[in-house]
Protein backbone atom coordinates (compact mmCIF):
# COMPACT_ATOMS: atom_id res chain seq x y z
CA UNK A 1 0.00 0.00 0.00
CA UNK A 2 1.11 3.82 -0.72
CA UNK A 3 0.32 6.50 1.70
CA UNK A 4 -1.97 9.62 -0.40
CA UNK A 5 0.74 13.05 0.02
CA UNK A 6 -2.21 14.94 1.07
CA UNK A 7 -3.96 13.17 3.71
CA UNK A 8 -1.57 10.13 4.89
CA UNK A 9 -4.38 7.43 3.65
CA UNK A 10 -3.24 3.83 2.11
CA UNK A 11 -4.32 3.39 -1.35
CA UNK A 12 -3.25 1.32 -4.38
CA UNK A 13 -2.66 2.16 -7.84
CA UNK A 14 -5.37 1.86 -10.82
CA UNK A 15 -2.69 2.65 -13.67
CA UNK A 16 1.14 0.92 -14.20
CA UNK A 17 2.67 2.85 -17.15
CA UNK A 18 5.93 1.31 -16.53
CA UNK A 19 9.10 3.06 -16.65
CA UNK A 20 9.25 6.27 -18.33
CA UNK A 21 11.74 8.99 -18.44
CA UNK A 22 11.52 12.29 -18.13
CA UNK A 23 8.97 13.69 -19.94
CA UNK A 24 10.94 16.66 -21.26
CA UNK A 25 14.22 15.61 -21.48
CA UNK A 26 14.36 16.51 -25.20
CA UNK A 27 17.97 15.02 -25.62
CA UNK A 28 21.06 14.55 -27.51
CA UNK A 29 22.57 11.13 -28.36
CA UNK A 30 25.27 11.34 -26.04
CA UNK A 31 22.83 12.29 -23.15
CA UNK A 32 20.88 9.03 -24.10
CA UNK A 33 23.29 6.81 -22.79
CA UNK A 34 22.45 7.74 -18.53
CA UNK A 35 18.94 8.30 -19.55
CA UNK A 36 17.08 8.52 -16.19
CA UNK A 37 14.17 6.46 -15.88
CA UNK A 38 11.63 5.87 -12.87
CA UNK A 39 7.67 3.54 -12.15
CA UNK A 40 4.92 5.47 -13.37
CA UNK A 41 1.91 4.31 -11.55
CA UNK A 42 -1.05 5.92 -10.77
CA UNK A 43 -3.31 5.62 -7.37
CA UNK A 44 -6.70 6.83 -6.76
CA UNK A 45 -7.32 7.94 -2.85
CA UNK A 46 -10.46 7.61 -1.75
CA UNK A 47 -10.35 10.10 1.90
CA UNK A 48 -9.32 13.30 0.31
CA UNK A 49 -10.32 12.17 -3.56
CA UNK A 50 -6.51 12.95 -4.97
CA UNK A 51 -5.07 11.30 -8.28
CA UNK A 52 -1.49 11.10 -7.78
CA UNK A 53 1.92 9.61 -8.71
CA UNK A 54 3.25 6.92 -6.60
CA UNK A 55 6.63 8.34 -7.29
CA UNK A 56 7.98 11.76 -8.86
CA UNK A 57 11.83 12.10 -10.01
CA UNK A 58 13.20 14.54 -8.19
CA UNK A 59 12.21 18.62 -8.66
CA UNK A 60 15.82 19.25 -10.27
CA UNK A 61 15.33 16.63 -12.77
CA UNK A 62 12.45 18.33 -14.08
CA UNK A 63 13.26 22.16 -13.70
CA UNK A 64 16.55 23.50 -14.30
CA UNK A 65 18.78 25.71 -16.55
CA UNK A 66 17.76 24.09 -19.78
CA UNK A 67 13.91 23.36 -19.18
CA UNK A 68 12.52 22.91 -22.64
CA UNK A 69 9.26 24.37 -22.07
CA UNK A 70 7.97 28.06 -23.41
CA UNK A 71 4.56 29.39 -22.95
CA UNK A 72 4.66 31.72 -25.32
CA UNK A 73 5.62 29.76 -28.47
CA UNK A 74 1.67 29.72 -28.68
CA UNK A 75 -0.45 32.42 -29.86
CA UNK A 76 -3.40 31.08 -28.44
CA UNK A 77 -1.97 31.00 -25.44
CA UNK A 78 -0.46 34.30 -25.51
CA UNK A 79 -4.67 35.68 -25.46
CA UNK A 80 -5.76 33.08 -22.94
CA UNK A 81 -3.48 34.85 -20.54
CA UNK A 82 -4.07 38.11 -21.63
CA UNK A 83 -7.82 36.94 -20.89
CA UNK A 84 -6.87 35.86 -17.77
CA UNK A 85 -4.87 38.12 -16.44
CA UNK A 86 -7.58 41.11 -17.31
CA UNK A 87 -10.09 38.86 -15.38
CA UNK A 88 -7.81 39.09 -12.40
CA UNK A 89 -7.67 42.51 -12.04
CA UNK A 90 -11.46 42.73 -12.58
CA UNK A 91 -12.27 40.79 -10.20
CA UNK A 92 -9.69 42.44 -7.78
CA UNK A 93 -9.98 45.95 -8.97
CA UNK A 94 -6.21 46.03 -9.07
CA UNK A 95 -4.04 49.12 -9.17
CA UNK A 96 -0.80 50.70 -8.91
CA UNK A 97 -1.00 49.99 -5.08
CA UNK A 98 -2.03 46.15 -5.90
CA UNK A 99 0.30 43.20 -5.71
CA UNK A 100 -0.02 40.69 -7.70
CA UNK A 101 2.34 37.33 -7.55
CA UNK A 102 2.71 33.85 -10.07
CA UNK A 103 4.06 30.80 -8.73
CA UNK A 104 5.72 29.44 -12.12
CA UNK A 105 6.09 32.46 -14.18
CA UNK A 106 7.58 31.01 -17.22
CA UNK A 107 8.84 33.25 -20.04
CA UNK A 108 6.32 36.27 -18.34
CA UNK A 109 3.55 35.31 -20.80
CA UNK A 110 0.91 36.03 -17.66
CA UNK A 111 2.83 38.83 -15.89
CA UNK A 112 3.77 40.98 -19.34
CA UNK A 113 0.28 42.09 -19.10
CA UNK A 114 0.43 43.73 -15.60
CA UNK A 115 3.61 44.93 -16.35
CA UNK A 116 1.70 46.63 -19.11
CA UNK A 117 -1.39 47.71 -16.89
CA UNK A 118 1.50 49.30 -14.27
CA UNK A 119 0.54 46.54 -11.77
CA UNK A 120 3.28 45.54 -8.97
CA UNK A 121 4.19 41.66 -9.77
CA UNK A 122 6.33 39.10 -8.87
CA UNK A 123 7.46 36.56 -10.69
CA UNK A 124 8.82 32.62 -9.36
CA UNK A 125 10.30 30.61 -11.57
CA UNK A 126 13.20 27.77 -10.76
CA UNK A 127 13.54 27.49 -14.49
CA UNK A 128 16.44 29.79 -14.64
CA UNK A 129 16.37 29.64 -18.72
CA UNK A 130 12.65 30.46 -19.09
CA UNK A 131 13.19 33.19 -16.35
CA UNK A 132 15.88 35.10 -18.12
CA UNK A 133 13.02 35.86 -20.72
CA UNK A 134 10.89 36.70 -18.15
CA UNK A 135 13.40 39.50 -17.14
CA UNK A 136 14.19 40.52 -20.47
CA UNK A 137 10.46 41.84 -19.67
CA UNK A 138 11.07 44.15 -17.00
CA UNK A 139 9.66 41.53 -14.91
CA UNK A 140 10.92 40.93 -11.34
CA UNK A 141 11.43 37.83 -11.23
CA UNK A 142 13.12 35.25 -8.39
CA UNK A 143 14.30 31.75 -9.33
CA UNK A 144 13.69 29.94 -6.44
CA UNK A 145 11.06 27.12 -5.70
CA UNK A 146 7.77 28.71 -4.06
CA UNK A 147 6.98 27.08 -0.47
CA UNK A 148 5.96 28.63 2.92
CA UNK A 149 9.58 29.95 3.71
CA UNK A 150 9.63 31.81 0.18
CA UNK A 151 6.19 33.40 1.17
CA UNK A 152 7.51 34.62 4.42
CA UNK A 153 10.43 36.06 2.54
CA UNK A 154 8.28 38.32 0.12
CA UNK A 155 5.45 38.99 2.44
CA UNK A 156 8.36 40.80 4.40
CA UNK A 157 10.10 42.18 1.63
CA UNK A 158 7.32 43.43 -0.65
CA UNK A 159 3.86 43.01 0.92
CA UNK A 160 0.72 41.13 1.11
CA UNK A 161 -0.77 39.83 -2.10
CA UNK A 162 -3.93 40.86 -3.47
CA UNK A 163 -3.86 37.95 -6.31
CA UNK A 164 -1.73 34.56 -6.43
CA UNK A 165 -1.95 32.93 -9.77
CA UNK A 166 -0.69 30.27 -11.48
CA UNK A 167 -0.65 28.10 -14.41
CA UNK A 168 -0.55 24.30 -15.25
CA UNK A 169 2.09 24.08 -12.28
CA UNK A 170 0.41 23.60 -9.24
CA UNK A 171 -0.39 19.81 -10.19
CA UNK A 172 3.57 19.61 -10.19
CA UNK A 173 4.35 20.18 -6.99
CA UNK A 174 4.37 17.56 -4.56
CA UNK A 175 4.85 19.51 -1.36
CA UNK A 176 1.15 20.68 -1.58
CA UNK A 177 0.76 21.45 2.11
CA UNK A 178 3.68 23.70 1.92
CA UNK A 179 2.39 25.36 -1.04
CA UNK A 180 -1.12 26.43 0.94
CA UNK A 181 0.78 27.08 3.81
CA UNK A 182 2.41 29.73 1.72
CA UNK A 183 -0.56 31.01 0.04
CA UNK A 184 -2.43 31.50 3.76
CA UNK A 185 0.30 33.66 4.73
CA UNK A 186 1.31 35.26 1.57
CA UNK A 187 -2.42 36.43 0.94
CA UNK A 188 -4.31 40.01 2.04
CA UNK A 189 -7.88 39.65 4.09
CA UNK A 190 -9.46 39.97 0.85
CA UNK A 191 -6.97 38.59 -1.70
CA UNK A 192 -7.80 35.54 -4.03
CA UNK A 193 -5.66 32.58 -4.73
CA UNK A 194 -6.00 31.56 -8.89
CA UNK A 195 -4.70 28.57 -10.51
CA UNK A 196 -5.47 26.22 -13.41
CA UNK A 197 -4.46 22.94 -14.49
CA UNK A 198 -5.68 20.55 -16.29
CA UNK A 199 -9.18 19.07 -15.26
CA UNK A 200 -9.77 15.54 -14.06
CA UNK A 201 -12.96 15.29 -15.01
CA UNK A 202 -12.03 15.88 -18.67
CA UNK A 203 -9.10 13.70 -18.54
CA UNK A 204 -11.46 10.68 -17.23
CA UNK A 205 -14.02 11.52 -19.76
CA UNK A 206 -11.89 12.03 -22.71
CA UNK A 207 -9.51 9.42 -21.79
CA UNK A 208 -6.77 12.01 -21.96
CA UNK A 209 -4.32 9.84 -20.39
CA UNK A 210 -1.55 11.57 -21.98
CA UNK A 211 -1.63 14.42 -18.97
CA UNK A 212 -0.39 12.05 -16.96
CA UNK A 213 3.28 12.35 -16.48
CA UNK A 214 6.71 12.98 -14.61
CA UNK A 215 5.66 16.61 -14.03
CA UNK A 216 1.76 16.24 -13.33
CA UNK A 217 2.18 14.76 -9.72
CA UNK A 218 -1.60 15.01 -9.34
CA UNK A 219 -4.68 15.20 -11.49
CA UNK A 220 -7.04 17.65 -9.63
CA UNK A 221 -10.83 18.05 -8.88
CA UNK A 222 -13.31 20.63 -7.13
CA UNK A 223 -13.55 17.48 -4.79
CA UNK A 224 -9.49 17.00 -3.72
CA UNK A 225 -8.88 21.08 -3.87
CA UNK A 226 -11.62 21.63 -1.76
CA UNK A 227 -10.34 19.27 0.72
CA UNK A 228 -6.81 20.71 0.69
CA UNK A 229 -8.11 24.31 0.91
CA UNK A 230 -10.20 23.08 4.01
CA UNK A 231 -7.09 21.95 5.65
CA UNK A 232 -5.06 25.41 5.43
CA UNK A 233 -8.57 27.26 6.58
CA UNK A 234 -9.27 28.27 2.84
CA UNK A 235 -12.20 28.03 0.86
CA UNK A 236 -12.56 27.00 -2.93
CA UNK A 237 -15.29 29.74 -4.06
CA UNK A 238 -15.28 29.74 -7.21
CA UNK A 239 -14.59 26.75 -10.67
CA UNK A 240 -14.44 28.16 -14.34
CA UNK A 241 -13.80 25.42 -16.60
CA UNK A 242 -10.94 26.27 -19.23
CA UNK A 243 -10.40 24.70 -22.72
CA UNK A 244 -6.67 25.19 -22.29
CA UNK A 245 -4.72 21.75 -22.45
CA UNK A 246 -7.42 19.50 -23.67
CA UNK A 247 -9.87 20.82 -20.75
CA UNK A 248 -8.33 22.18 -17.79
CA UNK A 249 -10.37 23.85 -14.66
CA UNK A 250 -9.19 27.38 -12.70
CA UNK A 251 -9.86 27.04 -8.76
CA UNK A 252 -10.52 30.68 -6.54
CA UNK A 253 -9.37 30.02 -3.33
CA UNK A 254 -9.48 32.38 -0.70
CA UNK A 255 -9.33 32.73 3.24
CA UNK A 256 -12.47 30.80 4.92
CA UNK A 257 -15.52 32.68 5.19
CA UNK A 258 -14.31 36.04 3.41
CA UNK A 259 -16.20 35.43 0.35
CA UNK A 260 -19.25 34.00 -1.10
CA UNK A 261 -18.81 30.19 -2.61
CA UNK A 262 -20.23 30.57 -6.04
CA UNK A 263 -23.26 28.29 -7.06
CA UNK A 264 -20.32 27.00 -9.75
CA UNK A 265 -18.83 24.98 -7.02
CA UNK A 266 -21.48 23.37 -5.45
CA UNK A 267 -22.79 22.19 -8.92
CA UNK A 268 -18.97 20.91 -10.16
CA UNK A 269 -18.94 19.13 -7.23
CA UNK A 270 -22.35 17.45 -7.53
CA UNK A 271 -21.28 16.83 -11.08
CA UNK A 272 -18.11 15.07 -9.78
CA UNK A 273 -20.09 12.80 -7.51
CA UNK A 274 -22.39 11.56 -9.68
CA UNK A 275 -19.76 10.68 -12.63
CA UNK A 276 -18.29 8.61 -9.95
CA UNK A 277 -14.57 11.09 -9.58
CA UNK A 278 -15.01 9.95 -5.43
CA UNK A 279 -14.86 6.33 -6.40
CA UNK A 280 -12.39 3.58 -7.67
CA UNK A 281 -14.40 1.96 -10.17
CA UNK A 282 -14.38 5.49 -12.53
CA UNK A 283 -10.49 5.04 -12.74
CA UNK A 284 -10.70 1.39 -13.24
CA UNK A 285 -12.52 2.21 -16.23
CA UNK A 286 -10.54 4.65 -17.27
CA UNK A 287 -7.70 1.86 -17.26
CA UNK A 288 -9.43 -0.44 -20.01
CA UNK A 289 -10.35 2.98 -22.03
CA UNK A 290 -6.72 3.47 -22.00
CA UNK A 291 -5.70 0.23 -23.14
CA UNK A 292 -8.32 0.20 -26.19
CA UNK A 293 -6.31 3.44 -27.30
CA UNK A 294 -3.03 1.64 -27.09
CA UNK A 295 -3.99 -1.56 -29.01
CA UNK A 296 -6.23 0.17 -31.79
CA UNK A 297 -3.35 2.89 -32.11
CA UNK A 298 -0.45 0.16 -32.24
CA UNK A 299 -2.44 -1.70 -34.70
CA UNK A 300 -3.51 1.24 -37.04
CA UNK A 301 0.39 2.10 -37.06
CA UNK A 302 1.37 -1.53 -37.91
CA UNK A 303 -1.02 -1.50 -40.85
CA UNK A 304 0.45 1.58 -42.15
CA UNK A 305 3.98 0.46 -42.32
CA UNK A 306 3.19 -2.46 -43.49
CA UNK A 307 1.43 -0.59 -46.50
CA UNK A 308 4.39 1.43 -46.81
CA UNK A 309 3.17 4.76 -45.85
CA UNK A 310 5.14 7.19 -44.60
CA UNK A 311 3.90 8.38 -40.75
CA UNK A 312 5.60 11.38 -39.04
CA UNK A 313 4.35 13.27 -35.92
CA UNK A 314 3.45 17.01 -35.14
CA UNK A 315 4.37 18.43 -31.56
CA UNK A 316 7.41 17.12 -29.56
CA UNK A 317 4.83 17.73 -26.30
CA UNK A 318 5.47 16.51 -22.82
CA UNK A 319 2.24 14.53 -23.09
CA UNK A 320 4.03 12.34 -25.86
CA UNK A 321 6.63 10.84 -23.81
CA UNK A 322 3.64 9.10 -21.89
CA UNK A 323 1.88 7.93 -25.25
CA UNK A 324 5.21 6.46 -27.16
CA UNK A 325 6.68 5.20 -24.19
CA UNK A 326 4.06 2.90 -23.10
CA UNK A 327 2.76 2.06 -26.05
CA UNK A 328 5.69 1.15 -27.74
CA UNK A 329 6.52 3.45 -30.44
CA UNK A 330 9.66 3.70 -31.72
CA UNK A 331 11.18 5.48 -34.97
CA UNK A 332 10.34 2.23 -36.63
CA UNK A 333 6.35 3.30 -36.44
CA UNK A 334 6.85 7.11 -36.31
CA UNK A 335 9.97 7.80 -38.08
CA UNK A 336 10.62 11.38 -36.52
CA UNK A 337 8.57 14.62 -34.78
CA UNK A 338 8.37 17.78 -35.89
CA UNK A 339 8.42 21.13 -33.68
CA UNK A 340 8.93 24.48 -33.49
CA UNK A 341 10.58 24.84 -30.69
CA UNK A 342 14.41 25.23 -31.12
CA UNK A 343 15.82 23.83 -27.78
CA UNK A 344 13.98 20.07 -28.74
CA UNK A 345 14.98 20.57 -32.78
CA UNK A 346 18.08 17.98 -33.42
CA UNK A 347 17.30 15.92 -30.55
CA UNK A 348 15.65 12.81 -29.75
CA UNK A 349 12.15 11.77 -27.49
CA UNK A 350 12.65 10.32 -24.34
CA UNK A 351 12.80 7.24 -23.89
CA UNK A 352 11.51 6.35 -27.27
CA UNK A 353 14.41 8.11 -29.02
CA UNK A 354 12.38 9.44 -32.16
CA UNK A 355 14.09 12.58 -33.74
CA UNK A 356 12.49 15.85 -33.55
CA UNK A 357 13.51 18.16 -36.40
CA UNK A 358 12.44 21.92 -36.73
CA UNK A 359 9.27 22.82 -38.00
CA UNK A 360 10.16 23.95 -41.20
CA UNK A 361 11.35 21.02 -42.66
CA UNK A 362 7.42 18.68 -42.18
CA UNK A 363 5.93 19.87 -45.55
CA UNK A 364 9.34 19.09 -47.30
CA UNK A 365 8.94 15.38 -45.98
CA UNK A 366 5.85 14.43 -47.66
CA UNK A 367 3.65 12.50 -45.46
CA UNK A 368 1.23 10.04 -45.63
CA UNK A 369 -0.15 9.88 -42.25
CA UNK A 370 0.79 12.60 -39.55
CA UNK A 371 -0.24 11.57 -35.84
CA UNK A 372 -0.94 15.04 -33.83
CA UNK A 373 0.62 14.36 -30.75
CA UNK A 374 -0.09 18.47 -29.76
CA UNK A 375 -3.73 17.12 -30.00
CA UNK A 376 -5.30 19.67 -27.51
CA UNK A 377 -3.99 22.51 -30.34
CA UNK A 378 -6.23 20.50 -32.86
CA UNK A 379 -8.15 23.76 -34.20
CA UNK A 380 -5.11 26.14 -34.36
CA UNK A 381 -3.23 23.40 -36.15
CA UNK A 382 -5.43 21.86 -38.44
CA UNK A 383 -6.62 25.48 -39.80
CA UNK A 384 -2.60 25.92 -39.62
CA UNK A 385 -2.07 23.12 -42.06
CA UNK A 386 -5.11 22.62 -43.92
CA UNK A 387 -3.64 23.54 -47.58
CA UNK A 388 -0.86 21.44 -47.35
CA UNK A 389 -2.95 18.25 -45.90
CA UNK A 390 -5.40 18.43 -48.63
CA UNK A 391 -7.60 15.24 -49.93
CA UNK A 392 -3.94 13.29 -49.68
CA UNK A 393 -2.81 13.33 -46.55
CA UNK A 394 -4.49 12.26 -43.07
CA UNK A 395 -4.09 12.97 -39.30
CA UNK A 396 -4.24 10.47 -36.85
CA UNK A 397 -5.57 11.42 -33.52
CA UNK A 398 -6.15 9.25 -30.59
CA UNK A 399 -8.34 11.25 -27.66
CA UNK A 400 -10.84 9.89 -27.33
CA UNK A 401 -10.35 7.50 -29.50
CA UNK A 402 -8.31 6.43 -32.41
CA UNK A 403 -9.34 8.34 -35.54
CA UNK A 404 -8.17 9.39 -39.39
CA UNK A 405 -9.27 12.36 -40.79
Amino acid sequence: MNKCLICDNSFNPFVDFGNMPIANAFSTKKELENEYLFSMKVGFCENCNMVQLLEQPDREKMFHDNYAFFSSTSNYMISHFRKFSNSVTSLQNLDQKSFVVEIGSNDGIMLQNFVSDKIPCLGIEPSKNVAEVSKSKGIEVITEFFDKLLADKISKNYQKADAILSANVMCHIPYMHSIYEGVKTLLNEEGVFIFEDPYLGEIIEKTSFDQIYDEHVFLFSALSISHIANMHDLELVNVEPQITHGGSMRYTIAHKGVKQVSQNVISLIKKEKEIGLDRNDAYLDFTASVNKIKNDLIELLNNLKNAGKKVVAYGATSKSTTVTNYFGITPNLVECIYDTTPIKQNKYSPGAHIPVLPYDQFRDSNPDYVLLFAWNHSEEIMKKEIDFMGDQRHWITYIPNVKVS
